[in-house]
């Protein structure tokens, strides 16, 4: 039961709190897009005279069911827009006499008031029925949606929890990430205005800005990791001074302010999807997990790793090259926050000198959350990807709830003692 509870518990609290959110958010929902036009066109004749009315957002629902009712030959007119051109339309076909047995709307032009009195107001359609998709009760938790949201979300915090869990795994701590999205963010979006050519640049002058700001990133780490062995400057001092050396540069670079000449198509990372109609940006951290995971628990590497931390010394003594380790350590955590700065960049389509503000915290936690002990020497990458999600939903469920920032903050800062103190109690008992 101790091995099981020690490799399963924190996946089991994972799905706890899907479950425990997934209850309690179960609200009545409207269906939209073509699954709303699916469903009233199945309830629409073939001989009635028709209307259909969707507002602005639900383009693909008017389409949805306009090819429904195309193919089976179905007269219809249609509006899209606002109250105001739903009540020009049925004032047109009220002044022509042209009587309608149903209007159709689309869920979220449900409650407009054009509608309140279709008799009085509108005499000449007569007396249509309004038809609107039913409602059906179903967890805001567990709306498409809202999963793919939690998982944009996470990916910039789980692809830097990379990097600090190998550092951590070492006994060390990296401060600096949460400044190197703003660096990273920077360094690329400002080589591509000034130098690969702004909202004109090519796919080519874009994947350079990204490996300059990621390399960049990575020279940090390795400073980082230099000082802390060769100098042996404790890490929590050397962290820091690069989280500040990394936040100075990036305003500096960009004046404060924020750069935002370049193209639509830079958004590809961060916005769009293509495998599975998953983001690209939770698909790089898919990849990015599965091979972190083989090199932890695969490779010579993985374990000079987990050596370094449970006992740097006898490590040493074992023939493990404990400095170029730890080095490797802090590059990877570098590299990895680059890479978040990038993403971060692609989906604000924007880089600014205040990106990544606390999130060195939010990635601490994801790493402790999952597991990884802060005294070194254990943890497991499918863990911080837990840990990472487990930070999400929480966040998430909150969100749901609408509860303020403020109490966020006390909730996640409760999450994270607790699991501290957690790990500290497990080694005391051993």
């Amino acid at each position: 039961m101790n091995r099981f509870l020690s490799d399963y518990a924190m996946p089991l609290v994972l799905v706890l709190l899907c479950a425990f959110f997934s209850l309690s958010t179960i609200t009545e929902q409207m269906p939209t897009g073509p699954t709303a036009a699916r469903q009233l066109a199945e309830r629409i004749g073939n001989d009635q005279r028709l209307l259909i009315v969707a507002s602005a957002r639900d383009e693909d629902f008017l389409a949805a069911l306009q090819s429904e009712l195309d193919e089976r030959g179905v007269e219809y007119d249609a509006v899209i827009g606002g109250p105001r051109e739903a009540a020009v339309k049925l004032r047109t076909l009220s002044d022509s006499e042209s009587p309608l047995d149903l209007i159709a709307i689309s869920g979220s032009a449900t409650d407009w008031l054009v509608f309140a009195d279709l008799e009085r107001d509108y005499p000449g359609v007569g007396t249509p029925v309004l038809m609107s998709p039913q409602a059906y009760r179903w967890p805001v938790f567990l709306n498409r949606a809202n999963l793919l949201n939690i998982g944009s979300q996470i990916s910039i915090i789980a692809i830097m929890a990379i990097g600090m869990t190998m550092v951590i795994v070492t006994a060390g701590i990296d401060l600096s990430v949460g400044s190197l999205i703003a660096f990273s963010a920077v360094v690329c979006t400002l080589f591509i205005q000034e130098i690969g050519g702004g909202t004109s640049a090519s796919t080519l002058m874009m994947l350079a800005g990204v490996m300059l700001a990621i390399v960049s990133c990575g020279l940090v780490g390795a400073f980082s990791g230099a000082m802390a062995t060769l100098f042996r400057v404790p890490p929590f001092i050397v962290t820091l001074a690069m989280m500040l050396v990394a936040s100075g540069s990036a305003s500096l670079l960009s004046g404060g302010k924020s750069v935002f000449q370049i193209p639509d198509s830079f958004t590809w990372l961060g916005r769009e999807t293509t495998f599975f109609g998953l983001p690209n940006s939770v698909t790089l951290m898919l990849i990015l997990y599965a091979i972190a995971h083989v090199v932890m628990t695969r490779t010579v590497l993985g374990r000079y790793l987990y050596a370094v931390g449970g006992n740097p010394e006898a490590a040493r003594l074992s023939g493990v090259p404990v400095k170029r380790v730890v080095l490797f350590a802090y590059v990877m955590s570098g590299l990895l926050a680059g890479v978040g700065g990038v993403v971060m960049a692609s989906q604000l389509k924007s880089g600014s000198p205040t990106y990544g503000s606390m999130y060195e915290l939010y990635v601490i936690a994801a790493v402790v959350v999952g597991g990884t002990s802060l005294s070194g020497g254990e943890g497991k990458i499918l863990g911080t990807l837990t840990g990472a999600f487990i930070i999400a939903v929480i966040q998430n469920g909150m969100n749901l709830w609408k509860i303020e920032s403020f109490t966020q903050k006390v909730v996640l800062g409760g999450v994270i003692l607790l699991a501290v103190l957690l790990d500290t109690l497990k080694h005391r008992r051993r």
